[in-house]
């Protein structure tokens, strides 16, 4: 091994694209929200992965994100890839109820986290 070589047991590190209170919204399908958490790659159960359609089934090495989400009907709790993610650009706000528990309201396009605006 040449030292311009990686190590085999090196771990790649990959900055997430998003960040706690982006807006977002799905690139297939009809819902949007903000992001509170952010996991560096796929951290939720084999079940869970493997429930979503083979043929939209997205890779597990990337950033995924924990989202307070809405669609027309309803607000839910979202966990999405990295891949099918969009900064959401609209300008409304989101009108999930767990929003005010955690966010300031929107700034420049994003939620402040209420831990941070209170320094």
């Amino acid at each position: 091994m040449t030292s311009s070589e990686p190590r085999p047991d090196t771990v790649e590190i990959r900055t997430a694209k998003f960040g706690i209170g982006d807006i977002v919204h799905h690139r297939h399908y009809p819902f949007r929200g903000v992001i509170y958490d952010v996991d560096p790659e796929f951290s939720n159960t084999e079940d869970w992965w493997l429930s979503i359609p083979e043929e939209v089934r997205p890779i597990k090495e990337q950033p995924y994100y924990h989202l307070l989400a809405e669609n027309e009907q309803s607000s839910y709790i979202a966990y999405v890839s990295e891949q099918n993610l969009l900064i959401d650009e609209t300008g409304v706000p989101v009108s999930h109820p767990q929003v005010g528990a955690l966010f300031a309201g929107p700034e420049n396009g994003r939620y402040v986290p209420i831990s941070i605006q209170a320094n």
